[in-house]
């Protein structure tokens, strides 16, 4: 009965096993960041980030997506072992995303003057042949995660994120170096502005490197398993073969309200960067290369420090969405509100404490990570504190929104985002326009989408499925817990900076410390079982640890 009990949440471990490739990604992600930095400039990456923005709204559109979408149909197959069928809608998915990256590609590359300013368009053209490979990749993982395997996509995310940050810092180096004569920062304005689009355009180039590398070791990987997927469709005794016809409609049909729910929910970024960028210096008088320095700071720093819990989140979505499908296609309705609920409160479980810490310790991990002036210090850990309230409600969000994609009701999600899309907007703009915030404001309106997002989706799943969510252990003694690990966080840290004269060092071990405290704090207030402790990668171990420590019976 363990056994079985085991196996039937299977799915956290995957989720985090993917989680943790996520966070490994991110980290390296955050590293480089710091060093592309200092060479590129806050301006450079002002160029860079505006273009990326636009870059992730038709990768979104054409192809970020697909692992999801792919890894929810296959699996709604491989549940009743049509084992042909799967696999033709693989290589169905492989000529829709050839055709469908194609035409994102081009019109990423041609259209760039219609969606960033002149000096971001060879910044963005740079990004538009990432749009066709992507594609490709996204199948592959999709094909692996529909199996419940997360180990060959958490490789192949680890893998990409390397070969990104080599590419990106190499190119952005050697680019201003050949055409600057220099690394050194020009005096005049106009030689500030050309430095800083040849820095951007360097950057550009790491993202298709990294995919490149991914769709190789994934081509790889599928080359290695052909004979076992061959001697499955081979004994596949199903008469009901699809048309390719019914399985392009099959697949239109799933992908394109992933794509639609996608591309609504991380619009919002790119609206934030025209309404900052475009709309502010036309409405306000100010100086419009301060203004893009600042969103560099913005983009590069906070943001990307706060979407590190996330990844949690987005790996929990990616393991959840083939088990509800099973479930929902096995019409195991109390099987998927148990696997709801245990998924929210793991994601719970760490994304509260993360938030917490970050908010208690955001200038010693900003200034652990990147190297700034007194200003941009000062305005980049005003900014992640005021972000970190973000992080839980945009976690929710991420997960409740799949979960909706994997118990069918597509268009919710949609919709929802829409709706919490124009609160943001218009927040940002009232509060831009009347207000003196400048990117507190942004920040706020970021905040805002979270929570109607997040709302919206909780009362959609409650419908869909009849879930109720549990409040006490999923959210109040998590929160508990974090509070108590925050304030030991922050005295340990004062503490050791008191001694040590070195932020670097006591921060590490602050964190290290605050890590230790949320574990017992959250056995302590019974915050988790022991089943749903072994649930986690190397859970096994956690309990015996726990039990070691007379924090579980």
């Amino acid at each position: 009965m363990a056994g079985k009990k085991e196996r039937s949440n299977d799915f956290i471990v995957q989720a985090g096993i993917l989680a943790v490739a996520g966070i490994v990604s991110r980290i390296i992600g955050l590293l480089y960041r710091s060093p592309l930095y200092n060479i590129v400039g806050a301006l450079g990456m002002g160029y860079y980030n505006s273009a990326y923005n636009y870059y992730t709204i038709i990768l979104m559109v054409s192809s970020y997506s697909i692992p999801s979408a792919m890894s929810k149909v296959i699996a709604q197959k491989l549940a009743v072992k049509e084992y042909r069928n799967a696999h033709r809608i693989f290589l169905g998915a492989i000529g829709y995303v050839l055709a469908v990256g194609g035409v994102a590609s081009l019109a990423l590359y041609f259209g760039a003057g219609l969606f960033v300013s002149e000096n971001a368009v060879p910044v963005l053209r740079t990004f538009a042949p990432t749009v066709f490979i992507y594609g490709i990749l996204g199948v592959l993982r999709g094909y692996f995660q529909a199996h419940e395997s997360m180990v060959q996509t958490s490789v192949s995310q680890i893998l990409e994120q390397i070969s990104n940050a080599a590419v990106t810092i190499g190119v952005a180096y050697l680019l201003i170096k050949t055409q600057m004569g220099s690394l050194e920062m020009p005096a005049d304005q106009a030689g500030q502005v050309r430095r800083a689009v040849y820095g951007a355009i360097g950057s550009a180039t790491g993202p298709g490197a990294g995919v490149l590398v991914a769709l190789l070791f994934m081509a790889g990987v599928y080359g290695l398993n052909r004979s076992i997927i061959r001697r499955r469709i081979e004994n596949d005794r199903h008469d009901n073969v699809e048309s390719y016809g019914a399985v392009f409609k099959r697949i239109t049909m799933v992908v394109t309200p992933f794509i639609l729910s996608s591309a609504v929910y991380n619009m919002g970024s790119a609206v934030n960067n025209s309404i900052y960028l475009k709309l502010l210096p036309a409405w306000k008088e100010v100086d419009e290369l301060a203004l893009s320095a600042r969103w560099g700071v913005f983009q590069t720093q906070p943001i990307t420090i706060s979407n590190i819990p996330t990844a949690f989140a987005m790996a929990m979505a990616a393991a959840m969405i083939p088990v509800v499908a099973q479930l929902i296609a096995s019409a195991d309705h109390e099987g998927a509100r148990e696997k709801i609920g245990l998924s929210i409160k793991s994601t719970m479980v760490i994304s509260i404490p993360c938030a917490v810490g970050l908010c208690v310790l955001a200038r010693p991990v900003t200034g652990l990570l990147f190297r700034n002036s007194i200003e941009e210090e000062n305005l980049a850990t005003g900014l992640l504190m005021a972000l970190s309230l973000s992080i839980v409600f945009y976690a929710l969000s991420t997960l409740t929104g799949q979960i909706l994609q994997g118990l069918g009701r597509v268009s919710i999600p949609i919709v929802n985002a829409g709706v919490a899309l124009a609160v943001q907007t218009v927040s940002a703009i009232l509060l831009l326009l009347y207000t003196d915030l400048d990117l507190y404001a942004i920040v706020i309106a970021n905040t805002l989408y979270a929570v109607c997002l997040c709302v919206l989706n909780q009362i959609a799943v409650h419908r869909a499925v009849g879930y109720r969510q549990e409040i006490v252990k999923t959210f109040l003694i998590p929160g508990l817990a974090s509070v108590c690990m925050g304030g030991i966080a922050w005295a340990v840290y004062e503490g050791l900076l008191m001694l040590t004269a070195s932020p670097r060092i006591s921060v590490v071990i602050a964190i290290c410390i605050a890590a230790c405290v949320y574990f017992v704090m959250l056995l302590l207030f019974r915050g988790l079982s022991e089943e749903e402790l072994r649930g986690f990668p190397k859970g096994y171990l956690l309990v015996k640890l726990a039990k070691k420590c007379g924090l579980m019976r």
